[in-house]
């Protein structure tokens, strides 16, 4: 029997709570208090009956009270129809509550039966039950509060009835609606006890089945039925025929039954809170039921598993009885043994059976039989008047003549553990143990159990969550060669202990760890030997049990990192050589720069390359790229490229020193793609990126520089490489054509053509050589430097082809050219050249003479115009005004301008100020200042008056240079009248 401890234990915790429950167990589970009665009465109580916290005392005069325990003031006080006097309707003699305490069945000693209903306070006879003497009644499972529905009534000459009962208002109306004999006792003694609940029972074909359990108990006979029921609706028809008639009941029957001992069927209140009768479907939790017989209380559970008499046979199989003598016999000293008393009354709670015998109440153990409480309650002489339950509170009720006794369990299921646990039910003595001590007993006396039965592997997951010493449980399954209970126990053990215990949560951890890689093992050699691992697992379930225990190991790692030392860890795993495993620990624990260094010095590229792409830390791609570049550069640009939280600069070394081992094409160089990567694609700006692509295209052994010269034209004037570090590797590496183009950008010119020319690069030369376009000198310079090796190479007849190619350059003249020929050249090689320069010459000294001529005839102009201008006058009207303040212009000093504006002279010095420069405004204030102070005199002063009529006078402010530096000014400025613009 195994045993899941869900709940767990608190080992550690189990002498503290243990001792902390003394006090509790120390109490007794039981109490009889008396029930202080808020009312007085003059009559005895002749019965009683209690459901759903309700309680109805019937009273010998007649009178029923009815109390809601909710509301214990507000009683409901009725009287029984023509009860003027107690013989008219005979004293009433026993009572029948149903458990929602809606119905109320009352029966009088003359045999009249009334029925009640919980909103009415006037109980109607029941005609056609006259005269049945009623001793017990079974209530519908089913119980709605508008009606009884099918209910059964056993009667005191041995039948069985079936009856219908609902309100009814109208006087011409019975609240009977049917009473139907269904069945009679073949003994035909009175029937003492009924019940009826639901068996549930799977539906057949999809339709619903209503199947339901039937005990009639008699003086010597308890019958058990099982069976269908009818359909009736709403009392229309009787439902239990079909049962009787189609059923054979299963029968426990004693032998010599005496007539004077009572009987009666009780059963136990409900296990859960509130009734389950509202609904057919709902699941029918296990009551204990006990019938009361000469020999004692006969009991056992209503098993719902079942059918038909296999499930009758079943039920009184598992049934036990407790013997009257056991349960009669007063204990104690001074107490006389009296074994022939007879019980008087039955009740059932959870766990314990009440007994009412004479004026004790004893109490005793369902399962073991032991007493654990006898008490004489009744005074000497005093008889109870009967025990009654309520099934739906659980309460527990003693009537005598004048008092009511209430029967309080405390803590019922106190002990129900270590009985269990006795009986070695652990299961449900785990169900029933509330501290963690009591669980942790229950854990370890289960686990004591399995190993006993070498159930190890169970015993492993019980003994996990309990006490018991660590070093005695481990022991105990490696002395029976159990590792695969030792990991089960350990794994739980892990389980329980808490974070705060790290010590012991890191070794347990370990050892975990070595358990797993041991048992891994052991299945791979029995598979490789293809041994068998035992005699009832083959090769192929070795396969399985192999993946099944890699894939435990794998959650355990998951699940308790955190609690693993990697030191530890690496170190056990690989002393088993166990790869895949040491693989995952590492993926499990983020440690990437383990299982990259694992398949690098294993030479795994492309392993390596797979951890690889899921990282997102730089510094591994970093740590890696250098040996990654120099196996797998493909795979790993890819990758690289694929990133986009590198800094390309980190990778530059493990680029140079991919391309130093390099010996392949250009074009396939993987450190050259990356880097264009960079450049062209993130737009890199960082000038070590852009030289060391530089150095790799410059250094390459290829003679091609078309790659370099692309790069290069694809920088344009402002590169991003460092020009003289650039040219310093094209230099040494013979680059012409890339140093020409450095130095091109750099605007040195002079040392590109140098340097093109001195590698017999004419044409490159020439190409340069026309770049400096805005410097004809330089232009000219760079040319004659390309003419002087252009002539240099040619001999004999190819100077004209010298000439012919120097003649792109529009500069170079043929007497700049003759320099540069041989002394032994003859003239008649370029007198045709020679020719064509002195009609050239010619044209430009006739050009030359005529523009002097023209010259000498402006020159005769210009003097005719300065003769002229010293007879020049302006004539100036009476009335004329001056052009900037609108006064008189002859009422003080004036200019008068060709353009016939004339000014003020003051006036015009202070529109010039306005507009002048800061210098010429600066220099006119000090001419300004120097003559009106008296400062300068003589010929100084006259030159300085001629200055500054100079400067102020030079122009017109009205149509000169002036006007046109105020073209951006407003026509109407700050001040004006705005009406005046108006149109």
């Amino acid at each position: 029997m195994a045993l899941d401890p869900s709940s767990g234990f608190a080992a550690a915790e189990a002498v503290a709570n243990l001792a902390a429950a003394a006090d509790d167990a120390a109490l007794p589970i039981f109490d009889v208090q008396r029930v202080e009665l808020v009312f007085s009465i003059t009559v005895d109580f002749v019965a009683g009956a209690a459901a759903n916290n309700v309680l109805v005392l019937a009273l010998a005069n007649g009178r029923i009270l009815r109390i809601d325990l909710n509301k214990p003031d507000d009683i409901d006080d009725i009287d029984l129809p023509q009860a003027k006097k107690p013989t008219e309707t005979g004293v009433i003699r026993k009572m029948f509550l149903d458990p929602t305490a809606s119905h109320l069945l009352i029966c009088t000693a003359n045999g009249d039966n009334y029925y009640l209903h919980s909103q009415s306070r006037n109980p109607r006879p029941l005609a056609r039950l006259k005269g049945v003497v009623i001793e017990a009644v079974a209530w519908s499972p089913a119980l709605p509060t508008s009606s009884t529905r099918e209910i059964l009534i056993g009667a005191a000459d041995g039948n069985v009835y079936e009856a219908f009962v609902e309100t009814s208002t109208e006087f011409y109306r019975k609240e009977d609606k049917y009473v139907k004999l269904l069945h009679r006792v073949p003994d035909g003694g009175p029937v003492t006890g009924l019940w009826v609940d639901w068996v549930p029972v799977p539906p057949a074909g999809g339709g619903k089945q209503d199947v339901r359990r039937l005990l009639i108990a008699t003086q010597s006979r308890l019958c058990h039925f099982v069976g269908k029921v009818g359909r009736g609706h709403d009392g229309s028809a009787s439902i239990y025929s079909k049962l009787f008639e189609g059923e054979q009941p299963v029968v426990h029957e004693l032998s010599r039954a005496s007539a004077a001992a009572a009987s009666m069927l009780v059963v136990s209140p409900d296990a859960q809170e509130g009734l389950r009768f509202s609904s057919r479907e709902d699941e029918v939790a296990e009551r204990a039921f006990a019938w009361l017989s000469p020999h004692g209380v006969y009991h056992g559970k209503l098993l719902a598993d079942g059918a038909g008499t296999e499930l009758g046979n079943k039920v009184f199989a598992e049934a036990k009885l407790l013997p009257r003598a056991q349960l009669a016999s007063p204990e104690g000293p001074g107490r006389r043994q009296v074994s022939t008393e007879y019980i008087d009354a039955i009740a059932l709670t959870q766990w314990h059976v009440i007994c009412l015998i004479g004026a004790r109440v004893v109490i005793a153990n369902r399962l073991t039989g032991s007493i654990v409480y006898d008490q004489t309650i009744l005074d000497p002489g005093q008889k109870a008047v009967g025990l009654c339950v309520d099934l739906q509170k659980s309460t527990f009720w003693v009537f005598t003549p004048r008092t009511i006794f209430e029967i309080v369990p405390r803590d019922e299921d106190r002990d129900i553990w270590k009985i269990m646990l006795q009986m070695q039910r652990f299961d449900a003595a785990l169900q029933y143990a509330h501290t963690p001590a009591q669980k942790d007993a229950v854990a370890i006396a289960s686990g004591d159990y399995l190993v006993s039965k070498r159930q190890y592997n169970d015993a492993a997951g019980v003994y996990g969550k309990s006490s018991k010493p660590f070093e005695e449980v481990a022991l105990t399954f490696i002395d029976n060669d159990q590792p695969d209970a030792l990991r089960e126990y350990l794994l739980t053990k892990l389980s329980t202990y808490k974070k705060s215990s790290i010590m012991q949560r890191v070794m347990i951890a370990a050892w975990l760890v070595e358990v797993f890689m041991a048992k891994l093992n052991s299945l791979d050699d029995t598979i490789v030997t293809g041994a068998e691992l035992s005699d009832t697992l083959n090769t192929t379930q070795t396969r399985e049990q192999l993946d099944a225990v890699r894939a435990e190991f794998q959650a355990f790692v998951n699940r308790h990192k955190s609690d693993l030392d990697r030191k530890t860890v690496y170190d056990v795993i690989s002393s088993h050589g166990r790869e895949e495993e040491l693989l995952f620990y590492a993926n499990a624990v983020n440690d990437y720069n383990y299982v990259l260094s694992y398949w690098v010095q294993r030479e795994r590229w492309s392993e390596a390359l797979k951890v690889l792409k899921r990282q997102t830390d730089a510094e591994v791609f970093y740590r890696y790229s250098s040996v990654l570049m120099t196996h797998a550069a493909t795979e790993l640009v890819e990758v690289l490229m694929r990133q986009s939280n590198l800094n390309p600069r980190n990778l530059i070394p493990a680029m140079l020193e991919y391309d130093r081992n390099y010996k392949g094409h250009l074009a396939q160089n993987q450190a050259i793609r990356y880097l264009q990567y960079v450049v062209n694609q993130l737009g890199s700006t960082d000038s070590a990126v852009h030289n060391t692509l530089v150095s790799i295209y410059a250094s390459h052994p290829s003679k091609d520089e078309s790659a370099l010269l692309s790069y290069l034209e694809s920088q344009g004037d402002e590169p991003k490489f460092d020009p003289d570090f650039a040219l310093r590797l094209c230099i040494q590496n013979r680059r012409v054509l890339s140093c020409a183009r450095i130095y091109t950008s750099m605007g040195q010119y002079v040392q590109a053509v140098n340097l093109a020319l001195a590698n017999d690069e004419v044409e490159l030369a020439s190409i340069i050589a026309d770049r400096p376009m805005s410097n004809p000198a330089l232009r000219k310079k760079l040319w004659l430097a390309v003419a002087k090796k252009v002539i240099s190479q040619q001999s004999g007849g190819s100077i004209k082809t010298a000439i012919e190619f120097l003649k792109r350059c529009d500069l170079l003249k043929i007497e700049d050219l003759i320099p540069f020929f041989p002394d032994f050249v003859v003239i008649d090689d370029f007198k045709d050249e020679i020719c064509a320069a002195l009609e050239d010459y010619s044209r430009n000294i006739d050009a030359l003479r005529r523009e002097m001529d023209e010259s000498s005839q402006t020159a005769a102009n210009i003097k005719i115009d300065i003769a002229a201008l010293d007879r020049r006058y302006a004539i100036v009207e009476p009335g004329e005004r001056c052009y900037a303040c609108g006064l008189p212009l002859l009422s003080r000093q004036f200019f008068v301008f060709p353009c016939q504006h004339a000014f003020h002279s003051d006036c015009l010095g202070r529109r010039v100020l306005e507009q002048s420069g800061a210098a010429k405004a600066k220099r006119i204030r000090e001419c300004q200042v120097q003559i009106s102070k008296g400062l300068v005199g003589g010929e100084k002063r006259e030159a300085m008056i001629a200055e500054l009529d100079a400067l102020v006078a030079s122009a017109c402010i009205l149509c000169s240079e002036y006007a046109i530096r105020g073209i951006d000014e407003p026509f109407v400025k700050k001040g004006d009248d705005m009406d005046e613009w108006a149109l």
